[in-house]
């Protein structure tokens, strides 16, 4: 039994979804599937259940879960108490951060950190993933949120969503009932360009892919901008399924054939000596999306309409 095994058991109850809990901890499905084996190996008993809406904790993975909680938080805590031993407890943490994130995720994540961290100020500067990872090298910032965080520089994945092709409700792709399209077909449509302030952005995607857009209608930097857009009939759109309102008005959301993921997380700056409330900061964001359940950014949602 390890401490790895013992997260993933929390997120299965959480989730009820093997491929969600393995996102959530950064594993492969497979991977986590092994870690779950072997944690009932080394038990001897049966913890959960595979069935076709996901995973089922038995009766007595119920109460195994209750116990795996209490040591989850008591590392947490035990992380609460080391920060403070290393004076963590009072300071100003710098933080880049994309619009998106500061627009949708981050106020959630201040207000659990001012409560757990009320000593430490964060003061938040908005701009591109490329600003943000100026900042960070130069040492302007402390800790940034960019898109796809690399572990080579100390990055930390939050959350996952995927791309989704937002089309004009009356669209044919709608008409025809359709599910899901295929990148190269949305590659030949009227199209809305928005990056979010992101480097990796809808033409990032084509180019990956060998194809270029052949009708592009507008470029903005809003998902909100696009949406609206789109929603008026003035062409299609990718739109990360995070950035996705719960009120939609004149479009809906299909998935692509070939799923294109997306991850969000942090990332820490070059300087040598880390600011105080850094590794709280990051604590507290882990803890923060862990529990959230990844409700706010599913990526497995089918189409949506109005």
């Amino acid at each position: 039994m390890n401490l790895n095994q013992i997260r993933l058991l929390v997120a299965l109850g959480e989730t009820g979804s093997l491929s969600r809990a393995a996102e959530r901890l950064g594993m492969t499905q497979s991977g986590a599937s092994q870690a779950l084996t072997a944690l009932e190996t080394d038990l001897g008993v049966r913890l959960a259940t595979r069935q076709r809406r996901g995973i089922v904790l038995t009766r007595l993975g119920q109460q195994v879960l209750e116990q795996a909680h209490q040591v989850v938080d008591g590392l947490t805590s035990i992380r609460h108490l080391a920060n403070a031993a290393r004076g963590c407890a009072h300071g100003r943490l710098r933080l880049g951060c994309l619009p998106s994130f500061s627009a949708t995720l981050l106020p959630g994540l201040l207000r659990v950190f001012a409560q757990q961290h009320p000593g430490i100020r964060v003061v938040a500067m908005e701009g591109t993933d490329d600003e943000v990872a100026a900042w960070l090298a130069a040492g302007r910032v402390d800790i940034g949120v960019i898109c796809d965080p690399s572990p080579l520089r100390g990055g930390v994945t939050l959350c996952h969503d995927e791309w989704l092709a937002v089309v004009p409700s009356p669209h044919r792709w709608v008409r025809q009932g359709l599910s899901q399209v295929a990148l190269a077909a949305v590659a030949k449509e009227p199209f809305v360009l928005a990056t979010g302030g992101c480097s990796s952005n809808a033409r990032t995607l084509f180019d990956s892919a060998g194809l270029a857009l052949q009708d592009l209608q507008l470029e903005v930097r809003d998902w909100n901008s696009a949406l609206t857009l789109v929603g008026e009939g003035l062409g299609v759109a990718l739109v990360p399924s995070l950035h996705l309102p719960r009120q939609r008005q004149g479009w809906r959301a299909l998935a692509l054939e070939t799923p294109c993921p997306r991850r969000l997380g942090l990332e820490l700056s070059t300087s040598d000596t880390p600011a105080p409330g850094v590794q709280a900061f990051i604590d507290t964001a882990v803890e923060v999306f862990a529990t959230s359940r990844g409700t706010t950014w599913s990526t497995s949602s089918t189409a949506h309409s109005v």
